[in-house]
C-alpha cells in the first residue's frame, strides 16, 4: 500500500483538495485499495475546521465528494507512517524539512514536481481562484499517479 500525505498551511484548501482529487482518481481507476491518502497542516490556525467553502464548492462542481474532513496538524509519526509527504508550495517544503529533520529518507516533495514543474500551488485562501488551484492539483496528482505506475 502506498501512503500519501498532502500538506499545506491550514489543511482546509489545497492539501484537502489534493487528498480528495487523488482519492477520486484512484477510485475511478479501481485501485483505491492500493492507497492510503490523507492531508495535514503545517500551522495550527485551522485545526478542527472543515473544508473551506471554496474548495468544497469546486470539488462539488467536479463531482468529487470531500466528506466531513477536519483540519489536522502534521505529526512527527507521519514521517514514519507515510511514503510520500507532499507540500503545496515552497514555504510548506521549508516547514516540512524543519519539522522532519531535513527529510533523511527523501519522502518530501512539492506537488508540481510530479507534473515536471517547479512552481507552487497557489493558495486560493489569498487568490480566491479555486479553479486555477484545482487545475494545478489535478496536474500534480496525475503526474504522481503516472510516476507510481512506472515504479
Amino acid at each position: 500500500m502506498v501512503k500519501i500525505l498532502f500538506v499545506c498551511h491550514g489543511n482546509i484548501c489545497r492539501s484537502t483538495m489534493a487528498q480528495y482529487v487523488l482519492q477520486d482518481m484512484v477510485e475511478k481507476s479501481c485501485i483505491s485499495e492500493q492507497f492510503y491518502i490523507d492531508s495535514a497542516a503545517t500551522s495550527y490556525e485551522e485545526i478542527g475546521n472543515g473544508v473551506h467553502h471554496g474548495t468544497r464548492g469546486k470539488l462539488k462542481r467536479e463531482g468529487i465528494y470531500c466528506g466531513d474532513h477536519r483540519a489536522r496538524h502534521m505529526e512527527l509519526s507521519d514521517y514514519d507512517n507515510f511514503d510520500y509527504i507532499i507540500g503545496m508550495d515552497t514555504a510548506n517544503i521549508r516547514n516540512l524539512n524543519r519539522f522532519y529533520n531535513n527529510d533523511p529518507e527523501g519522502k518530501i516533495y512539492k506537488l508540481l514536481q510530479f507534473a515536471g514543474e517547479s512552481g507552487d500551488i497557489a493558495d486560493p485562501w489569498y487568490t480566491g481562484n479555486f479553479d486555477v488551484t484545482y487545475d494545478d492539483v489535478v496536474r500534480g496528482c496525475e503526474g504522481l499517479l503516472k510516476q507510481l505506475n512506472n515504479e
